[in-house]
């Protein structure tokens, strides 16, 4: 089943983007688009090409051909730095973290305000605004980081990359190793965010996390597209797509449409 088109403003479109490490191809002809106040769930096995994508659209890898749109124009992600400036924002599975500062110094590490002399007053004040502005449970921004439980410290995470208010927010399996208590704190904050309006790229083996919170769920197999599926899919479609049982790839499809044509022309 396909989810239907969103019809809120478009910010992210990939078309037929594809990656290749010398003779491996990473990724083959992928096309995806993300949109304001929406949640895309990216699954797939391991080695389907979720991290190769992020990492693409983080900047960390380039795409080897295909087209990369954001708001509207064609853009090139060659770092870091350049998918920050253009508003795209990765919080990797390791959360980089720094265990021994404090919320405060978390959530401004490299972003501090004037860098010669640390206005702590205004970071702490900010700091308390944002995590209220997302409903965050974390006892207090001067607590260490490493007296925090799992979900306290995605959320820091994920308050941090909002701090320069990026159209669109990747999270790299934010639930993994958490409790069901904590996973409902960090499913609430993706909920939470995607209501600011911005668009959030979910990537996740947890498929009832997915379905919770996700307005379409975009399915890669080995590489390649295999289906985009709206939040009422069944985990028995969900499935079958992640492990071709069933292909949707846009390959098959193609070359089933082409050989349709040739039987058409062969009747006439």
């Amino acid at each position: 089943m396909t989810g239907a088109t969103s019809d809120k403003e478009l910010i992210l479109k990939l078309s037929n983007v594809s990656k290749q490490f010398g003779a491996v191809t990473a990724l083959d002809g992928i096309d995806m688009e993300v949109h304001k106040g929406e949640v895309v769930a990216l699954v797939g096995d391991n080695g389907a090409g979720k991290s190769t994508l992020v990492k693409i659209l983080a900047g960390v890898h380039a795409k080897t051909s295909g087209t990369i749109e954001f708001e509207g124009r064609e853009v090139e992600i060659g770092t870091p730095g350049r998918a920050l400036e253009l508003g795209i924002a990765t919080v990797f599975q390791d959360l980089a973290l720094c265990e021994n500062l404090d919320v405060v110094a978390n959530l401004f590490l490299g972003q501090e305000m004037n860098p010669w002399r640390l206005n702590e007053i205004e970071m702490e004040v900010r700091a308390w605004k944002l995590l209220g502005e997302l409903a965050a449970r974390i006892p207090s921004v001067r607590e260490p980081i490493a007296s925090l439980s799992g979900g306290q410290r995605q959320t820091v995470a994920i308050a941090r990359s909002l701090l320069l208010d990026p159209e669109i927010i990747m999270l790299d399996e934010p639930t993994a190793a958490l409790g069901v208590a904590q996973t409902a704190e960090v499913l609430n904050l993706i909920e939470r965010v995607r209501d600011r309006g911005h668009g959030v790229i979910l990537i996740s083996h947890n498929m009832e996390d997915v379905r919770a919170v996700a307005d379409r769920i975009v399915v890669l197999r080995l590489g390649k597209n295999n289906g985009t599926f709206g939040p009422d899919a069944s985990q028995e479609e969900l499935v079958s797509a992640i492990t071709g049982a069933t292909d949707n790839s846009v390959s098959r499809r193609a070359k089933a449409r082409d050989a349709a044509s040739s039987v058409e022309e062969g009747a006439k």
